[in-house]
């Protein structure tokens, strides 16, 4: 049988033998370039992928698993959750596995479940991933470490946000910088000159929330101002609603930290139904920047996560442990700080006689 030329018409998948014949070089040299390796010149690499391209080849990946001991894919543990802080982290991871080439195995853990997580990884393992990511924002464990002693892997781990849950060959870790976030809206909000800064908190269990929380205590303590009572929400806009009637009673609030954008959405429902003004009476600020945040009235202040770069970093390191197992791990960068300031925040009032010079 002749074999034709061309993406779809041969009645056989095309080899690696067809490449080089094809692309005039020899089939070790195709490996080369599907293998990125070095010591292949721009010319030869060109000539070898247009010949891929021609005659619909794609390299096989279970083949190759079995030739390195590796299965070209990458697990992921994510929270089962549609909350968009998880949801967009996840959407980042996918987008970043797919530029590295590998392939991508998600497995979902539920809320309240405190052997999600291991028996998430198990799963995973049992596929022969080559390194998992960990993007499992709640602690289900119950006593604030976040640790499972009793799980072990042996391959690479990217923790993302959170502690590391168990012991790994190398454990590398990618925060979202949600401490250093929070701690940037409160600190915009005392330099707006308001006295102190209330705080919406998300669900201690999150650590999301926990870091958001630590943020706020951290800028109020720095700058030697009054630590008002937490009021904690579930990240849901009638949380906010619920927490803005309760704060709305209070004359003293001038400004409110929320420690998401739908929190904040709701917060500011209930405030302007009891006749507090946003931002002349309140100023408030959310954290994520949900896409309606531009939207509501008034445009919401809040802190932009940089989602797609953590994934990017994130997914960079994980791949670079998992093919060089010996060398040093890359370093990490700190993640941007994007504060979004809207129309949402503003001084305080004069007539509420809650300034930062009347300390």
């Amino acid at each position: 049988m002749t074999r034709e030329t061309g993406r779809g018409r041969s009645s056989t998948p095309p080899r690696s033998a067809d490449v080089a014949q094809l692309a005039g070089v020899s089939q070790k040299t195709v490996s080369r370039v599907f293998n990125d390796e070095a010591y292949v010149s721009a010319d030869v690499r060109r000539r070898v992928l247009k010949a891929a391209e021609e005659l619909g080849y794609r390299r096989n990946n279970a083949a190759r698993a079995l030739a390195s001991g590796r299965t070209r894919s990458i697990g992921v543990v994510t929270l089962g959750t549609a909350l968009y802080g998880p949801a967009s982290l996840l959407m980042g991871v996918e987008r970043a596995v797919r530029d590295t080439g590998y392939a991508l195995r998600v497995v979902n853990t539920v809320e309240g479940d405190p052997t999600g997580i291991a028996g998430a990884v198990d799963s995973l393992l049992d596929q022969g991933v080559d390194g998992i990511v960990i993007s499992e924002p709640i602690d289900e464990g119950g006593d604030g470490d976040g640790t499972e002693s009793s799980l072990r892997v042996d391959v690479p781990v990217l923790v993302c946000g959170a502690p590391p849950p168990f012991a790994a060959p190398r454990v590398l870790a990618a925060g979202v910088g949600a401490e250093q976030m929070a701690r940037t809206v409160t600190e915009h909000l005392l330099d707006l000159g308001h006295l102190t800064v209330h705080h919406l908190a998300g669900p201690q269990r999150w650590y999301a929330a926990r870091d958001r929380l630590d943020g706020w205590r951290a800028a109020l303590t720095a700058h030697g101002r009054d630590e008002p009572p937490v009021v904690e929400g579930d990240w849901s806009a009638a949380s906010g609603y619920a927490a803005g009637r309760e704060l709305a009673s209070d004359p003293d609030v001038t400004a409110v930290f929320a420690a998401n954008d739908d929190m904040a959405i709701g917060l500011i429902r209930a405030l302007t139904e009891a006749g507090r003004r946003v931002p002349e009476d309140v100023s408030v600020v959310g954290f994520d920047d949900i896409p309606v945040a531009a939207f509501v009235t008034p445009p919401l202040t809040t802190v932009r996560q940089p989602f797609d770069a953590v994934a990017q970093e994130g997914l960079k390191r994980l791949v670079h442990a998992i093919e060089n197992p010996q060398a040093d791990p890359l370093a990490a960068s700190d993640p941007p700080v994007d504060l979004i300031v809207r129309a949402s925040t503003a001084p305080p009032s004069p007539s509420n006689g809650r300034t930062s010079t009347q300390r």
